[in-house]
């Protein structure tokens, strides 16, 4: 059964050398819009847990946890926060657990 050419889909425009939009990678010379002048540098961030090694993690500290969950309640990314994996594992489980002893809500509306 031959393969009936879909529209719409990205990479499948039916154009050799495009992804079917207009102004791809092989035009040479022209610039489009606003371009930056020098690149964009992200400082690593370092882990607190690690850098201070008085600050524990303690699961009845419900203020404390409180800065690594969102409003909603959700437990917030380590690439976000800046946590180490040996530390977000802690964390994780400190949050996990005063949400079940009633300190942290699992979902706030």
């Amino acid at each position: 059964m031959p393969r009936k050419e879909v529209k719409g889909r990205s990479g499948r425009s039916g154009r050799p050398g495009g992804s079917g939009r207009s102004g791809g990678r092989g035009q040479k010379g022209k610039t489009s819009g606003f371009r930056r002048s020098r690149p964009f540098m992200l400082r690593k961030k370092k882990c607190r847990f690690c850098s201070d090694k008085n600050l524990k993690i303690n699961y009845l500290d419900q203020q404390f946890l409180r800065r690594f969950t969102t409003e909603r309640g959700k437990i917030t990314p380590s690439r976000i926060t800046g946590t180490c994996a040996k530390h977000q594992r802690k964390l994780t489980k400190a949050i996990k657990r005063a949400r079940n002893i009633g300190l942290l809500p699992f979902l706030a509306r």
